[in-house]
């Protein structure tokens, strides 16, 4: 799996839905397909995208396959953007002490 297969793979809007999906609990592909809204080979087409990327798994189960998602490429995907999340709450807090700063005190009753 390579950093660039990720982020391809969740680049698409439809493979992010899937994967949001899968965070809630394994689904078999006909309850990905109906949540989903999209036709089943266009569904099983994203899936496939999703699994050799990494993010996803897939198990047989009697004659259906259920997928779970794989932590493993999300946990080395938030590692990636900790640095980049450090600076944005950096930004953040500046801001935050400059707003404070700015705030005029409220006008008396006199």
């Amino acid at each position: 799996m390579s950093d660039a297969a990720l982020w391809a793979a969740l680049a698409d809007p439809h493979r992010r839905a899937i994967v949001a999906l899968l965070l809630e609990r394994p689904r078999p592909v006909g309850e990905i397909v109906e949540a989903c809204g999209l036709s089943q080979p266009s569904t099983s087409k994203h899936l496939k995208v999703l699994r050799e990327a990494g993010l996803v798994r897939v198990r047989q189960d009697a004659q259906r396959r259920v997928y779970a998602l794989d932590p493993a490429p999300i946990t080395a995907l938030d590692a990636w953007l900790a640095p980049y999340r450090r600076l944005w709450n950096d930004s953040l807090d500046t801001l935050g002490r400059r707003l404070d700063e700015s705030e005029e005190p409220p006008l008396s009753k006199d």
